[in-house]
């Protein structure tokens, strides 16, 4: 994909890593979000990321600064006009996704890409919302963006096959590992994943085993890095309950029914690291 330069809108993690890997490579991009201090603590954050990344050795001082200076902020809608593809990032609101993607399109040519940043949201439902559905696709990235090789790209009933092939060639060219995935709640990754962490926090009211000991015996006894409890707490609680919540009503199936423990955490506001507590404390 020829991308001279993409527009990301949201500032926030998932934001703010997309944003690192497109500077990395060498891409120019337009970081947008309606809060200048959203913003700040955007580029902060990739500023942070770049320097653990020099400091390993793994990137030049020179290339850090390059990549910085590729990078700019704004927030005003109108600075996306001239972008070749935009990504749209915000939280994971049907509603609020919906008012950015009309307001994006319709400063845009019409040849211009424009790709969300969902864990479950239906593709083809957002994409009935735009005026150019054929040019709409799904790119989930994982968290963190500049550390994870996946991305899953998600084609809706109307996605075309050029649309597909150009973000297919940019996720490539970020470095990723692209896999094609049909419009499904959940699409692959996450309709695995979420469900298990919410069996983890059913084992955990139930009283089966501490929180510590349930991660201790999914990190050592199938092998996965980091434990379904504490990888709840990294993607914040309330992300947990929202995809859950999704599942259910799309579905149907009580098997999605999220866990009682997992919704009175979220109400509580112990979301996990973001809030400095979770089902552990930081």
């Amino acid at each position: 994909m020829a991308t001279g330069s993409v527009g990301i809108v949201g500032a926030g993690t998932m934001s703010s890593g997309i944003a690192q890997a497109c500077a990395v490579s060498g891409i120019t991009v337009t970081l947008l979000d309606v809060n200048q201090e959203a913003l700040d603590r955007g580029l902060k954050s990739i500023a942070a990321s770049l320097d653990r990344l020099v400091a390993k050795a793994k990137l030049a001082d020179g290339e850090k600064q390059a990549a910085l200076a590729r990078i700019e902020t704004s927030t005003a809608y109108q600075s996306l006009s001239s972008s070749r593809m935009v990504i749209e990032a915000a939280t994971e609101n049907y509603d609020l996704k919906v008012k950015i993607l009309r307001t994006v399109e319709a400063l845009l040519p019409p040849d211009v890409i424009l790709a969300t940043n969902t864990s479950s949201i239906s593709i083809t439902k957002l994409a009935a919302m735009t005026q150019r559905a054929d040019r709409f696709i799904g790119m989930h990235f994982f968290n963190p963006v500049p550390l994870m090789s996946l991305v899953e790209i998600i084609r809706g009933l109307q996605t075309s096959d050029k649309t597909h092939e150009a973000v297919k060639d940019l996720a490539l060219r970020l470095g990723k590992t692209p896999i094609t995935v049909k419009n499904a709640p959940g699409f692959v990754v996450n309709r695995i994943l979420v469900p298990m962490i919410n069996e983890a926090f059913f084992v955990l009211a139930e009283g089966l085993a501490t929180a510590k000991d349930i991660d201790e015996g999914m990190k050592l006894g199938c092998n996965q890095p980091i434990g379904p409890l504490a990888l709840a707490d990294m993607i914040g609680l309330d992300v947990c309950l929202a995809v859950m919540e999704v599942y259910l009503n799309e579905f149907g199936d009580s098997k999605y029914r999220p866990c009682p423990l997992l919704k009175e955490l979220v109400a509580a506001g112990r979301l996990g690291r973001k809030t400095g507590q979770g089902v552990y404390s930081y």
